[in-house]
Order: structure tokens, then C-alpha cells, then sequence
């Protein structure tokens, strides 16, 4: 029998004043960055690749099925890409994200998440489950059980035939909590284990595979107190959302206003947050549609050089609306100085072709 332990609380919610679109958009957005892990920087076995996603060990990252898996479950649960974690007596695998924004202390958030077993698996896990904290894992000796939604299977493991099993429950937040950790919290991972057959000789271990993570933030009861207060602080305030036309159709690219580097970087300076969050509101609002973020330079320098430093702009607002909770499939490629929109005879000229836009792939 499958039991879910949540954390128990007593609370008074403040609820800020706000409209009623922005405040459905609170409670809808995914706060785990990359959650399905569809968005990668480069073919990798390794999750560091599913950007911001870390590894505590080593977490096998998969972007297609795996050739030998010939379950009826093979691949990823929804898309293409999924995470694997392997567990032995004497060691086990974490994957760790830091979250779209800190948590708010008192609210309730629904997390969810669904592992399969990996075929080749000999043992069982009977427990797995999610931490919560404000500096990311830092091992047992660290570890509150209150930050912890564990789900634990005494009698027989995570099996399920090998099919998706779904892991859930309600965290009550401390507040301030930034970093989420998937693993096994047992203090003995050996003891934890279940081997599918005892009479066979041999290692046991046990792999999952781990896919679509969500955190959302649960809409309060109607019999909850409730203070609205005057005002907002400026985290939880609306961007405006961002200017594009309605008829927009695949291959159209909108070019994004007001994004700066610091020169001859690719680090996104601080006056660039504004306009990249309108942007993150947009994607929010449209979550089937996916895009391309293209990075363009003047002729200044090389071309090798402005290719190379339009990709990892590029790549840089990616890599941003993928750690503001954007879960849109996404791409990112760098053209260099190839497709200028303006003269580069000029400095006026020179600016307008510094750009970075996004490109309708799919609505």
C-alpha cells in the first residue's frame, strides 16, 4: 500500500491583490525549471545538460529511448527526453534544480512527479521522494524530515510492471526554499532495497527513470484567512505582456527590444530583466507554442567571433526562460553577422543588428 506523508501546518495566508489573470498564472506556472526535461543545451548523457539541472553523483540523462528497452513503456512518459537514477547498497544518485522563484512561506504547493523502473533493475526501491531547502542537499546529516515528501511502498517496492508511477504530495513551505532534490532520503540505502529475486547471487541495484516534475503553487481555501494588503512587492507584481501581433504564424520572428550585453559578453545585463520577463509572461500564457532564440551580431570582428558570441547570447536567454519556470520546448541557434536587418555602416545600423529575437517553430 502506497502512503504519502505531507507536512502539517497552521497558517495564516496573505494573499496579495491582484487581477485575476495574473493571479491564475501564479497558480498554474511549474516552478521546477526544465521539468519535463525537454529543453538541453547539447546531446548529452549527462542531466547537466537538461539546463539548470545538477547531478549529486553521476544522473544519466536519456533524449530518446533506449535501444534495448523493448517494454511497452519505453521512452519518456510524455515528450522525449527523461532522467535516470541508479541506487546500489552503498550508493545512490540525487538530481537537484533550483527553483523559479523562492517559496513563499505558508503556502501550500502540490508537488508531482513519476518514476518507472529500469528494465534491467534486480531490486526495488521502497521509498523515493523530494527535498526541499533553501541552500540545495547538503546529506542526511543536513536533512529535515519536515522539507522532505517521501513516498514509501513497505510491502513490495516501485515496481508497477515497469509502467510510470506516480509520486505526489502537499509541502507546506517554510519559506525561502530555493532548491528541490530528487532521490532516495533512507538512511541506509541497502536497507531500502528490495531484491526481485533473493535466491540469485549478486550485486542488487536498482535504476528509475524520472519524468515530468512539477511544483505548483495551490490555490488557498475559501474558509482560509485571508489579508489582502495594499500594494505588492515587486516579485509578485505582472510584467506587462509582451507586444506581438495576434495573427502571429510559424516563422515569424519577434525581435526582443531593450536586451543588453555587456560588451563583447554574453552575460545579460541587469536592464535586459524587464523586457526577458515580459517575454517569460507570453511563454506562460502560450505553453503549447515552441520557439527559437536567435542571436545576431554586426560585422565587427571575425566572423568566427560573432558567430560564436551570437550562440552564447542566444544561449543565454535561453538558459533564462528556462530558470524563470518556462516550460516550452525551446531551441537556440546563432547566425553571427550573416542576416543583418539594418547597414552596418553605421553605429545606428550597427546597433539594430545586434539583436536577439525569437522565432515561432511550432503554436
Amino acid at each position: 500500500m502506497l502512503k504519502i506523508f505531507t507536512k502539517y501546518y497552521i497558517s495564516i495566508i496573505c494573499i496579495i491583490s491582484l487581477t485575476n489573470g495574473f493571479a491564475q498564472t501564479i497558480y498554474d506556472k511549474n516552478l521546477v525549471p526544465n521539468g519535463s526535461f525537454e529543453n538541453f543545451k547539447k546531446k548529452s548523457s549527462s542531466i547537466k545538460s537538461a539546463v539548470p539541472w545538477q547531478q549529486i553523483a553521476s544522473v544519466d540523462y536519456y533524449q530518446s529511448p533506449l535501444q534495448n528497452d523493448t517494454s511497452r513503456f519505453k521512452g519518456a512518459r510524455t515528450g522525449d527526453c527523461y532522467a535516470g537514477l541508479r541506487f546500489q547498497k552503498k550508493y545512490k544518485e540525487f538530481m537537484q534544480v533550483k527553483l523559479a522563484e523562492p517559496l513563499k512561506r505558508g503556502a501550500k504547493y502540490e508537488f508531482e512527479m513519476y518514476v518507472r523502473l529500469g528494465f534491467w533493475s534486480n531490486a526495488l526501491l521502497k521509498s523515493v521522494g523530494a527535498h526541499f531547502s533553501k541552500t540545495g542537499y547538503q546529506g542526511l546529516n543536513g536533512l529535515s524530515k519536515t522539507n522532505v515528501i517521501d513516498s514509501v511502498c513497505k510491502k513490495g517496492g516501485f515496481y508497477n510492471n515497469c509502467d510510470w508511477i506516480k509520486i505526489a504530495g502537499v509541502y507546506i513551505a517554510d519559506g525561502g526554499e530555493k532548491y528541490l532534490t530528487i532521490g532516495n532520503f533512507s538512511e541506509n540505502v541497502r536497507k531500502d532495497m528490495i531484491k526481485e529475486n533473493a535466491l540469485k547471487m549478486g550485486f542488487k541495484e536498482a535504476y528509475y527513470f524520472v519524468d515530468d516534475v512539477s511544483l505548483k503553487r495551490m490555490k488557498p481555501k475559501e474558509d482560509e484567512i485571508k489579508i489582502v494588503i495594499v500594494g505588492s512587492s515587486l516579485d509578485e507584481k505582472e510584467d506587462s505582456v509582451l507586444e506581438v501581433k495576434t495573427d502571429i504564424k510559424v516563422g515569424d520572428k519577434v525581435v526582443l527590444k531593450n536586451i543588453n550585453f555587456g560588451n563583447g559578453h554574453y552575460y545579460i545585463t541587469s536592464e535586459s530583466f524587464p523586457e526577458l520577463n515580459k517575454l517569460v509572461q507570453y511563454m506562460l500564457r502560450h505553453p503549447g507554442m515552441e520557439i527559437r532564440i536567435n542571436g545576431h551580431s554586426d560585422n565587427s570582428g571575425s566572423p568566427r567571433k560573432n558567430q560564436k558570441l551570437s550562440e552564447q547570447r542566444a544561449r543565454t536567454v535561453f538558459e533564462y526562460l528556462i530558470s524563470k519556470g518556462v516550460q516550452n520546448k525551446m531551441y537556440f541557434k546563432g547566425f553571427g553577422d550573416t542576416q543583418p536587418i539594418a547597414t552596418n555602416d553605421t553605429d545606428i545600423g550597427k546597433a539594430l543588428n545586434r539583436r536577439v529575437e525569437f522565432e515561432i517553430i511550432k503554436q
